[in-house]
C-alpha cells in the first residue's frame, strides 16, 4: 500500500516549501560559490522548528518520525542540496544514534548542541577503510581512567563546521585485548587531540566541507563511550543500524535534487520554442518528460516506504538500502536529462542545473556506495552473510 500522508505532514511539507522556496532558494549558488556553510540558513531552519525535530520530546525535540524528516528533506533538496544535508544530519545518523543509544546525560548533552544549531558529525570512514568499515585502525587504548584515542578519518561531512562528533574506533582494555568498535562522543575545540587537518575541495556540494580528521593522543573519560544495550563486541552493529535512518535521508536529498531539476525543466519545455513551437511538443522529449516523471514517482515512494518502516525504531535495513541504490542512480539519470532540455543554458553555471548536477553525484557513494548497498541487499533477500575478504568470499575454493 502507498504511504499515506497526514493532514499534519501536509502542513508540515508546506511550510518547509514555503521556506525552502523563499530565502533558502536566494542562497543557494552564493553557498555555492562561496563554499561557504550556510549559518543563515541554519538559523532559518532552527527559528522554523525543524532542527532535531525527530529528537524526543522529552530532550526538548518535537518526536517527529522518519517520514516527517523526509519530507522536510525533500523540500529543502529541491532548492538547495547543501540546506536538504543539513537537515538530514540535524535529524537522523549521529544523533539518532546517539538517542537510541546513548546514557541520559549523553542524549541531553547531543540534543542541546543540535537544537541550538550544531550538525554532528559521525566519524567512521578512514584513508584505508571505507566501505570496509570494520578495518578501521583508529584505536581507543584504556589506560588508567582514561580511553586514549589516536587514528585518522576521512572524508568526515562537516568536518571543521560540526562541533559534536560521534567517533567509531577499536577499543582496547589495559591489557591490549581488542573489545569491539564502539563510538565516542568529543567536541572540536573542547577535547585536546582532535584536529581538523584538510578540508577536501569537492566537485559539488560545497558549501558543507568534507575533511580529514586527526585523534593524537586524545583522552576521554569512560562517560564519552556509548555502550548499546548488546555491549561493545555486537553494539557497532547496532550503531551501523541507526545508519539506515541516514542512507534514507541521503536517497530523500537526491531526490529531492532530481526533483527540483525536473521542474525546471517542465517549465522551460513550455517556454523554449524552436522550430515556431514549444519544445515539449516534440514527442522526443515528450518521452523523456515521461520517463523522469515515472522514475520520480517511483523513488519517491521507495523513499517514503523505507522511512515509514522506521515506525517503532530505525528504517528497515533492506528497504534503505534498495531506496537509497534506485533514488540516487535514477537521479543521476533524471538531471543529466533536465540538463540536455536546456542545451548551452544547462552547462552554464549561472543555471542552477550546473551545481545540480555536481551535486547529485555524490549519492551513489556517501552513505553507502550503490554497490556495497547491492551486497546488502543480496545478502537480505538471500538469507546469507555475503562476506567480502578473499578468505571469506563464498564462491572461493
Amino acid at each position: 500500500m502507498p504511504v499515506q500522508i497526514t493532514p499534519e505532514q501536509e502542513k508540515l511539507r508546506a511550510a518547509a516549501r514555503e521556506l525552502a522556496q523563499g530565502p533558502v532558494r536566494d542562497r543557494a549558488a552564493e553557498v555555492d560559490r562561496t563554499e561557504q556553510y550556510p549559518w543563515d540558513n541554519v538559523d532559518r531552519l532552527k527559528d522554523a522548528g525543524f532542527l532535531g525535530m525527530t529528537i524526543p520530546q522529552a530532550y526538548g525535540g518535537k518526536g517527529a518520525n522518519w517520514l516527517d524528516a523526509v519530507l522536510l528533506i525533500e523540500e529543502m533538496s529541491k532548492e538547495c542540496s547543501v540546506t536538504g544535508r543539513i537537515a538530514v544530519e540535524t535529524n537522523m545518523g549521529a544523533i539518532s544514534a546517539i538517542m537510541a543509544y546513548g546514557s541520559e546525560e549523553q542524549k541531553k548533552f547531543a540534543a542541546d548542541m543540535v537544537l541550538s544549531g550544531d550538525k554532528p558529525a559521525i566519524c567512521i570512514t578512514e584513508p584505508e577503510a571505507g566501505s570496509s568499515a570494520g578495518d578501521m585502525t583508529t584505536r581507543a587504548d584504556m589506560k588508567g581512567n582514561r580511553y586514549v584515542v589516536n587514528g585518522t578519518k576521512h572524508w568526515i561531512t562537516g568536518g571543521g563546521v560540526s562541533r559534536l562528533h560521534l567517533i567509531f574506533a577499536k577499543v582496547y582494555d589495559e591489557a591490549g585485548e581488542e573489545q569491539g568498535i564502539g563510538g565516542f562522543l568529543a567536541v572540536r575545540d573542547e577535547t585536546p587531540g582532535l584536529k581538523i587537518v584538510k578540508r577536501e575541495p569537492t566537485m559539488g556540494l560545497r558549501g558543507i566541507p568534507e575533511a580529514e580528521i586527526s585523534f593524537e593522543d586524545m583522552e576521554l573519560p569512560p562517560s564519552a563511550l556509548v555502550i548499546p544495550p548488546r555491549g561493545l563486541k555486537k553494539g557497532f552493529a547496532d550503531l551501523m543500524n541507526a545508519y539506515n535512518s541516514q542512507r534514507v535521508g541521503a536517497g530523500t536529498v537526491a531526490l529531492g535534487i532530481a526533483e527540483g531539476a525536473y521542474q525546471l525543466a517542465l517549465d522551460w519545455s513550455e517556454e523554449r520554442h524552436q522550430f515556431g513551437r514549444p519544445i515539449n511538443e516534440f514527442q522526443g522529449l515528450q518521452w523523456k518528460l515521461a520517463d523522469m516523471s515515472i522514475k520520480l514517482a517511483a523513488a519517491q515512494a521507495l523513499i517514503y516506504k523505507a522511512a515509514a518502516s522506521g515506525e517503532n525504531g530505525f528504517p528497515d535495513m533492506l528497504m534503505a538500502a534498495q531506496a537509497k541504490i534506485f533514488t540516487s542512480e535514477n537521479a543521476i539519470q533524471v538531471v543529466n536529462d533536465a540538463l540536455q532540455f536546456f542545451g548551452a543554458r544547462g552547462y552554464s553555471r549561472n543555471n542552477p542545473i550546473e551545481r545540480m548536477a555536481r551535486d547529485v553525484r555524490m549519492f551513489t557513494i556517501g552513505g553507502g556506495t550503490a554497490e556495497v548497498l547491492r551486497n546488502v541487499v543480496a545478502g537480505s533477500i538471500l538469507g546469507k552473510k555475503l562476506p567480502q575478504t578473499r578468505d571469506g568470499y563464498v564462491g572461493r575454493d
